[in-house]
């Protein structure tokens, strides 16, 4: 394989593309095993070339989770796209916008107030298609699935003009649960939820075309999708460390890390200093609260080669605090000044936000490394 450069200045955002590629092969074949449709999501990525190898068919279907990544894939020829964030009014001009430029991008909402909204909008302009979010585990936005406020959204957006098109699930509780079995109960779960609730619109005269749910943790477990018409996902392109300490992947399925240097060290405290803190690093600490705490992440080689039990065990703006984990019988390692390393992130969404591109490992060993362009914003 082809390693970095020792010129490489760091911190910087390093992708494996042959564990990326293993990574959506893997969710590709399983989606294909359920019998259902797949809209990957892409807030993870936010990068043209990985959407790229993300979607089978550059048209879509995709996900995203802010209107900024909405507008740069469908100016890069994605037509078919969700917004999963709930909508607010002031939105709803760039999104007609969008959609006037041929892109179908839907939008989720869960009030009878955002309905009303989306419905004035769509008066003598382009209806615009609309979810109506369903709380499948009490984590965040949504309806309970026997909530009367379904039906009443329901007739809201189908007889304001709006383009009623179906119900989704995010089951954010899945992060919470470690193993195949818990992960396949709680996609069971989100599956009920969301099927009771698009069983009721149908029972109420309304139109439910789209079953939609989605989670990295369910999508790999989920045993039967009956009534579900499609799954979304998007951390399992790169993986992470709280995936790892679920269950979901292995660490070395893990594709996504922080290139850093080695900038000194303090010999009295057993301390490593590098020039990742948590400006690239971000602050995230999700493995905390599991079985393994990696601190703010894990140490590797520059060639990818796990150090036993070295973490990132703190994190000031622009340092790290390389050490071992507390009671590990590892020896420190030897890193000069000036050696390079890599550290595995905890949540890759957030780590990958900190930076404008990524620096690829290519998979051909006989390729030249690549940057892709990555992007933010809302």
């Amino acid at each position: 394989m082809a390693g970095l450069s020792p010129d490489l200045q760091t911190p910087c955002l390093v992708v494996d593309e042959a564990k990326m590629a293993a990574n959506i092969d893997r969710m590709a074949r399983r989606i294909a095993g359920l019998g259902v449709g797949f809209r990957p999501h892409l807030k993870t990525a936010k990068s043209v070339e990985i959407a790229r190898r993300m979607l089978p068919d550059m048209g879509g279907p995709a996900t995203v989770s802010t209107l900024r990544e909405a507008e740069v894939f469908a100016a890069a020829g994605v037509r078919d796209i969700l917004y999963a964030v709930g909508i607010t009014p002031a939105k709803l001009g760039r999104v007609q916008a969008l959609r006037a430029k041929d892109c179908d991008l839907a939008v989720i909402l869960d009030s009878a107030e955002q309905a009303q909204a989306v419905a004035a909008a769509s008066a003598g302009a382009s209806p615009i298609p609309v979810l109506i979010e369903i709380d499948c585990d009490g984590k965040r936005a949504g309806l309970a699935p026997d909530a009367a406020e379904i039906i009443e959204i329901g007739h809201i957006l189908h007889e304001g003009g709006a383009d009623l098109r179906g119900v989704m699930t995010h089951a954010g509780g899945s992060y919470d649960v470690s193993g195949a079995d818990a992960h396949a109960a709680f996609a069971e779960h989100e599956r009920r939820a969301v099927v009771t609730a698009a069983n009721r619109l149908r029972a109420a005269g309304l139109p439910c075309p789209v079953v939609s749910v989605g989670s990295t943790p369910t999508a790999l477990a989920a045993r039967d999708l009956a009534g579900v018409t499609e799954v979304r996902a998007g951390v399992y392109v790169f993986f992470d460390l709280v995936m790892a300490g679920i269950g979901v992947c292995a660490v070395d399925d893990i594709a996504l890390s922080v290139a850093t240097t080695v900038i000194g060290h303090r010999p009295d405290r057993g301390w490593t200093l590098v020039d990742a803190g948590w400006m690239a690093l971000s602050r995230d600490r999700g493995t905390a609260g599991q079985a393994v705490d990696q601190g703010y992440g894990l140490v590797l080689t520059a060639d990818g080669r796990v150090i036993p039990d070295l973490i990132v065990t703190g994190a000031n703006q622009e340092h790290g605090i390389l050490a071992l984990r507390p009671g590990a019988a590892a020896t420190p390692p030897e890193l000069p000044v000036g050696t390079l390393l890599r550290i595995l992130p905890n949540h890759a969404c957030a780590t990958a936000a900190q930076f404008d591109a990524y620096h690829v490992i290519p998979a051909d060993a006989h390729a030249a490394p690549a940057i892709w362009p990555r992007f933010g914003g809302w």
